[in-house]
């Protein structure tokens, strides 16, 4: 059914640790997910193996008055080997990695301390040295709870890589190609050239860029250009791959095929924001870096002046304390468990998060670029105003033309029909539906001859828009609206508007944003009558209108240029790149999947007051990342001069055990501090 009222208006295996900075970074490879169940597994056979080790330690069976009986003395030096080797592989690995990169940081750390543990620990288990450090249990619980750590931050970082894929998913499998004598055949879309013809059916999508040779039809492009209205196009129209025929079939002759369709292009858009994003490391490896030079630096001259003072069996001693209490159970913990708090509290809040860091970044945030269709608005046409002749009742205008409209499925009719149901009149039956291609539709309706359409029905019909309604017609038209008149027994009685409706939240996101002096874009494939009169409406900053799919990327770094950090928000696939390329990718849930898998933030909802609550999130998990990193770091700035034996002098050395103890009690403190992030509210009361 040609129904057109469009004329209405104008990897790596198990060393994330060189790869500790890749995998918290931008990645989008697909490893996140087997680095948690990697790290999952490692975690549970290693506390399996750690319970024995901690509880056979002649130290923890004082603390908790119990005696270790003589034959357990093996049990933790051959489990506690097997933990070194099997739950600090990642970590010895990584710590290779990072050295090789000359950026020691968490890995190195964590290496450092079991390998020094471990060392220590057989040598006092041999009896070599006249040593008396046991720390096997410490190399357990250190072991246990950095694959903790590393478990947590995985699964919260688990970020899918499927943008080019759902890219790639919006064509077709195959194509029907029609030979020179009619037949038509089903092909591989590799088996297409340029200049072949294909048939593209009611409802199917564009197999490769082309013009129409035969037919015409209404074209959704939402996918590629994120106008939500669907386009008439006819013989000789240009259509491109993905898009859909949604009324009728046509024949294209293919003009472009595989890397040279404008679809492959805006995957190249969107591998190259990717790849150009900076790849910040992460907090906690930037801390473990300066504890890995202050621990080291502290280690030397610890030895140092124990040696000189003539004790080497102490200068040992208190080296290997230094160096095991330099990696506190805290920092590793520090991060990921506010990353799987928050992670979690944001999930039940609506929103997604896939890339930490664009979470992080969040907070500095000084300009949200927001996509007007499906993101301010809702995507999808709506009666927004009615008008009538002197002598009709508005209400019987909507009713008539929903009731002509009924049988139709065209967007906008389905639009009007919604409205009529919706109206104070009741909708009467139709008969005699008929479609006029291009213009609009005529039924009988109680006996009268009713037609609905645009300019063109009127001009068909030699009808002239009243006086009474040329007013309104003309600000809809001026306002980018697609304007419908009501013709009935051949007179105009009446004229709807229909637009793209405006989300009532969108004006409460955008007002709460400059509040919080964030400035806020609005970019758009729309007319620029039509963008401006939403953005005055709205209250936005700047409007970018009549964009090019290719050009929204162009539109981020431009407002980059400026000095400005982006959070680019949108749904659609020609969003793709523009939320790959800007500092926060945030994606409407009921967007496209490429658009999604371009983002960093997911917001499951359509509210774009999610935004706000993203922001927030940002600055509370921010904040506790840093007070949880502040306490891990100062306990070890503290306790490690201590344990070097600082005041010695004063007959004050932190003991070996204590200094255990203590570095885990710390650990609880992260733990508790980490908690109270789930009493922060994201969305302000009302």
């Amino acid at each position: 059914m040609n129904h057109d009222h469009a004329h209405g208006a104008g990897t790596m295996e198990a060393a994330p640790g060189g790869a500790h900075g890749d995998h918290m970074g931008h990645g989008h490879g697909g490893g996140h997910g087997d680095h948690a169940a990697m790290f999952r597994d490692k975690f549970w056979l290693s506390l399996a193996l750690a319970v024995p080790v901690v509880f056979s330690s002649h130290m923890v069976a004082e603390l908790l008055g119990y005696h270790v009986p003589g034959w357990a003395g093996w049990v933790a030096p051959v489990l506690g080997t097997v933990l070194y080797f099997y739950g600090g592989w990642p970590f010895l690995s990584g710590a290779v990695s990072e050295l090789r990169g000359r950026q020691p940081g968490m890995m190195t750390l964590v290496a450092l301390a079991i390998t020094v543990a471990a060392v220590a620990s057989a040598l006092t288990t041999l009896g070599v040295g006249g040593l008396m450090l046991d720390f096997w249990w410490e190399l357990a619980l250190l072991v246990v709870i950095m694959l903790l750590g590393h478990w947590l931050e995985m699964r919260a970082l688990g970020q899918a890589s499927g943008a080019l894929a759902a890219l790639a998913e919006l064509l077709p499998d195959t194509a029907e190609r029609v030979s020179p004598d009619g037949t038509v055949s089903s092909v591989g879309l590799n088996e297409l050239a340029v200049g072949d013809v294909v048939l593209v059916r009611s409802g199917g999508r564009v197999p490769a860029d082309g013009t129409i040779s035969d037919g015409a039809a209404e074209m959704d492009e939402s996918m590629v250009t994120g106008e939500s209205r669907p386009v008439p196009r006819g013989e000789g129209e240009r259509v491109v791959a993905g898009t859909v025929a949604t009324d009728s079939a046509i024949r294209v002759r293919v003009s472009a095929v595989g890397e040279d369709t404008a679809l492959a292009g805006i995957q190249r858009l969107v591998e190259e924001a990717q790849t150009s994003r900076s790849r910040t490391q992460a907090l906690a490896d930037r801390a473990a870096a300066v504890l890995f030079y202050f621990a080291a630096a502290v280690g030397v001259v610890t030895f140092a002046v124990w040696s000189v003072l003539g004790d080497l069996t102490s200068a040992v001693e208190r080296t290997v304390t230094v160096l095991v209490i330099a990696c506190p159970h805290a920092l590793g913990l520090a991060i990921p468990l506010v990353i799987a708090i928050s992670t979690s509290l944001s999930a039940r809040s609506g929103i997604l998060v896939k890339d930490r860091l664009a979470l992080e970044r969040m907070r500095t945030v000084d300009a949200v670029l927001f996509d007007k269709t499906g993101t301010l608005t809702k995507g999808e046409p709506a009666v927004t105003g009615t008008t009538a002749v002197d002598g009709v009742a508005e209400a019987e205008v909507l009713a008539l033309a929903a009731a002509a409209e009924s049988d139709s499925e065209h967007p906008l009719a389905k639009a009007v029909v919604a409205a009529g149901r919706h109206g104070t009149a009741e909708v009467p039956t139709a008969t005699g539906f008929r479609s006029l291609t291009g213009r609009g539709v005529r039924a009988e309706v109680d006996g009268h001859e009713v037609a609905v359409g645009g300019p063109a029905l009127l001009r068909e019909l030699g009808l002239d828009v009243p006086a009474e309604l040329s007013d309104s017609s003309r600000e809809w038209s001026g306002k980018g609206a697609t304007v419908l008149y009501v013709v009935r027994d051949g007179q105009v009685v009446g004229a709807l508007a229909l637009a793209d409706e405006i989300r009532p939240e969108s004006r409460e996101a955008v007002r709460e944003l400059h509040a919080a002096g964030v400035r806020v874009v609005m970019i758009t494939g729309d007319a620029r009558a039509v963008a401006e009169a939403v953005g005055a409406e709205l209250g936005v900053d700047e409007v970018f209108a009549e964009v090019l799919p290719a050009d929204k990327d162009g539109k981020v770094a431009e407002l980059q240029a400026r000095g400005l950090r982006v959070a680019m928000v949108g749904d659609g696939v020609n969003d793709a790149p523009a939320l790959a390329r800007a500092d926060v990718g945030i994606a409407i849930g009921a967007g496209t999947d490429v658009a999604i898998e371009s983002a960093g933030v997911v917001l499951a909802s359509d509210d774009p007051r999610g935004v706000l609550a993203a922001r927030r999130l940002s600055e509370a998990s921010y904040r506790k990342m840093w007070q949880n990193l502040a306490w891990a770091t100062g306990y070890n700035l503290l306790s490690v001069p201590l344990a070097a034996g600082v005041l010695a002098g004063v007959g004050f050395v932190l003991p070996a055990a204590v200094g255990a103890v203590a570095m885990s009690l710390s650990t609880v403190v992260v733990a508790l501090n980490a908690q109270l992030l789930r009493r922060v509210r994201l969305t302000p009361a009302r």
